[in-house]
């Protein structure tokens, strides 16, 4: 099993960074099917082959996934995307 972890500081308010985490969990969820639900602070999301999720802090967000073996492979991509993600939505 494959795991990405992203750690990325932010300068949003909480509303915002929470906007911005939407944005970016569309994004990937259209891309790679996707399906996300809140709790709290923490955006869980899984489909066959992954689960993760995006937690938000005060000035800090973390993307935490675990890829299955097929996706595994993928795991490049998948990274590089949801840091062109972050960076489209957090700036």
């Amino acid at each position: 099993m494959s795991t990405i972890d992203i750690r990325r500081k932010h300068g949003k308010s909480h509303n915002a960074a929470k906007a911005a985490v939407d944005r970016t969990a569309a994004a990937i969820g259209n891309k790679f099917g996707v399906s996300s639900e809140w709790d709290g602070d923490t955006l869980h999301f899984s489909r066959s082959g992954v689960t993760g999720r995006i937690h938000i802090g005060k000035t800090e967000l973390r993307v935490h996934a675990e890829l299955g073996f097929l996706l595994g492979m993928l795991k490049p991509a998948i990274e590089e995307e949801i840091h062109r993600q972050l960076d489209e939505n957090f700036g």
